[in-house]
């Protein structure tokens, strides 16, 4: 038995530089200790690269009426065919290193049900890497030196033990609102939501949308929409890494530090379990002064 499955639907292989990263991405991932590798879905060169890299290829995943991958449909494939006690969601432009093994191992070993996320380092990638065997540390190094840590939002994975989410919606993959719902469904089962920023450097590979209709971001088309209603309403899509229960930090879960914008979080949150019967937008105004609104639209965006 491994350690751990990582599961993701790539986009299609069709534009070079989409292809590049995703083998990027790939690749870094089946050079990870005890891990397994499955790639769902049909898109054009995706079983093409599931066989040059040897990692298991699931073709028949549920897609909503556009042809895009259900999540719902993704997990249930990934838990009926891993091998592995944890399971990972991730985007298929996402460069992971050891450091994320090891925070895997530090984490089940203090909690049995959690949902393991982290901020992202934004970094221009042009050509294919080259996985000598330093290629981690001169990573690193380059996404420290031009790269950006990424807001505390729009979560690019999610780790967590195969006995939670058994009953994730039909959310459409790759479009706003599921990974909010993430954040909300793990608070309310009370499960630990455990930030690794600290302790883990996850390379998000830069692209534009001209992947999706209209080359406009996710969060302008009418799946965004459904993945809203589906996750209950605006209230639990506003969940953040913000929203974290705890940080891992030198292999030790503790909690977040306190700052103006986890505070205004967290008085909103209990607002809104005090005031439950209100308007969602009532209890923002109230929970959020303007200028906090300002700030916190420009984390968002």
């Amino acid at each position: 038995m491994t350690l751990l499955t990582l599961f993701s639907a790539p986009k299609p292989f069709t534009d070079p530089h989409i292809a590049m990263i995703q083998r990027n991405a790939i690749r870094s991932w089946t050079l990870l200790p005890d891990v397994e590798v499955i790639l769902l879905g049909e898109e054009t060169g995706l079983a093409e690269a599931a066989k040059e890299f040897g990692v298991k290829h699931i073709p028949n995943v549920a897609r909503n009426e556009s042809g895009v991958p259900l999540i719902s449909s993704m997990f249930q494939l990934a838990r009926e065919h891993s091998n592995s006690d944890l399971l990972c969601i991730v985007n298929a432009d996402m460069i992971l290193m050891d450091d994320f093994i090891e925070a895997a191992k530090s984490v089940e070993s203090q909690r049995s049900k959690f949902v393991l996320l982290s901020q992202r380092w934004d970094l221009d990638v042009t050509q294919p890497l080259e996985f000598t065997n330093d290629w981690q540390d001169k990573l690193c190094s380059t996404a420290y030196a031009v790269g950006s840590l990424h807001r505390p939002v729009g979560s690019d994975f999610f780790l967590f033990p195969k006995s939670c989410y058994q009953d994730v919606p039909n959310f459409t993959i790759g479009r706003a609102g599921w990974d909010n719902w993430m954040i909300y469904k793990a608070r309310k089962e009370g499960w630990a939501v455990i930030d690794c920023t600290p302790s883990v450097m996850i390379v998000h590979q830069n692209h534009d949308y001209s992947h999706l209709p209209d080359g406009k971001s996710h969060h302008e088309h009418p799946e965004t929409n459904e993945n809203t209603r589906l996750a209950g309403g605006q209230a639990n899509v506003r969940y953040t890494i913000l929203d974290a229960t705890h940080q891992l930090a030198d292999g030790k879960l503790i909690r977040p530090k306190m700052t103006s914008l986890r505070l205004t979080r967290k008085l909103e949150l209990f607002l809104r379990a005090i005031f439950f019967f209100l308007p969602e937008n009532m209890i923002e105004n109230i929970a959020r002064p303007k200028r906090w609104q300002k700030r916190l639209k420009r984390i968002i965006r």
